[in-house]
């Protein structure tokens, strides 16, 4: 249990360190695609928290194997669907881009399942990604890729923020979560919220329902939290440096067919920083990468998500005539389409 209050005292998004200000940064040049020079103030705290995640999930890999029981592997992989899901349909794609609006079940639903994540509050998870979107591979995004893979990946999580980050950060209005009561519970409660949702549940549920160890029940939870944030952490970093741009050439962001199946289908990233309110994340909702677009279809059709955005597949064919690399990620035509999509992408 110290360790789990130890844990929380730190979320992967810190915010502690907004304020600790390195005055001797220099102001970088908002422009895309780069990286003023900065000599980075590591977070030894943070660092060791990680250090220890990443070195006790390869123990739980072997304990998944080795000792623990089956129904704790199956509720470990159930933790980490759980845990992507208030990630890509709740922080992401109703809270940070409005793509869809949800009832208030649905709401308490996905704060309850991104607590899971532990990803930070999703106000200020929110706050970040809407600043990376605006912002997109300046001084100004939280995760530049401009600064290379590691950085992006989990380097901005380890180091002070940028002046621009933290500068810019300021000017983002967030008065539409932050006055949403279930967000705010969230935040306002979080270390009890965490604790429990992340650590306490998914640890005590195999210990007093089938009899699982304590030490196999906790390194199998941490195996999970540690996929979880490195998959979505995969979005920031594989996700702006390798695969497809069909539509916006000129941009980091790419199509990433791995990081989609590993993230649930937030890897369609090139079709996502051209078309961000789309609340599929993709062109077609390709459903085989995209299991976050199937829940939120599902809560559709029991009433519990509505207004949900899209984009016309005419637009869409036109903006990658106009600006992207020429690739022909889904075939446009092809017997996989509906007769609808056929007929849009022919008037286009």
């Amino acid at each position: 249990m110290s360790v789990v209050m130890c844990s929380l005292t730190m979320a992967p998004n810190v915010t502690e360190e907004e304020t600790a200000v390195d005055e001797g940064l220099k102001v970088g040049k908002l422009i895309p695609q780069y990286a003023s020079p900065v000599k980075h103030k590591i977070l030894y705290l943070n660092l060791i928290y990680f250090a220890y995640w990443h070195l006790a999930a390869p123990y739980g890999v072997y304990l998944c194997f080795a000792k623990a029981k089956w129904w704790t592997v199956f509720f470990g992989f159930l933790c980490f669907i759980i845990s992507e899901v208030g990630i890509t349909a709740g922080a992401h794609r109703l809270w940070s881009h409005r793509c869809y609006k949800a009832k208030m079940p649905l709401q308490i639903l996905l704060m309850l399942f991104n607590s899971v994540a532990f990803q930070n509050n999703v106000i200020h998870w929110a706050r970040d990604h809407r600043l990376h979107h605006k912002y997109c591979d300046t001084d100004a995004d939280p995760h530049n890729a401009s600064r290379g893979f590691f950085f992006s990946h989990v380097g901005w999580l380890l180091t002070r923020k940028n002046k621009e980050v933290i500068k810019y950060g300021k000017t983002m209005d967030m008065s539409d979560l932050e006055n949403n009561p279930v967000l705010k519970f969230q935040k306002d409660y979080a270390a009890l919220v965490f604790t429990t949702f992340c650590f306490i549940l998914p640890v005590g549920i195999p210990m007093y329902i089938w009899g699982e160890t304590f030490n196999v029940a906790w390194h199998v939870n941490l195996l999970r939290y540690t996929l979880s944030l490195n998959f979505t952490f995969l979005v920031n970093s594989a996700a702006h440096l390798w695969g497809f741009r069909p539509y916006d050439k000129s941009i980091f962001p790419a199509q990433n067919l791995y990081v989609s199946f590993l993230t649930l289908g937030e890897g369609f990233h090139n079709y996502h920083h051209v078309f961000p309110w789309d609340y599929k994340t993709a062109e077609l909702g390709n459903n085989k990468l995209n299991f976050t677009t199937l829940f939120i279809n599902m809560m559709a059709r029991i009433g519990w998500a509505y207004d949900l955005k899209t984009v016309p597949h005419s637009v869409v064919r036109t903006r990658a005539l106009k600006s992207g690399d020429g690739t022909n990620l889904w075939g446009w035509g092809d017997e996989d389409m509906s007769n609808k999509d056929k007929l849009d992408t022919k008037i286009s």
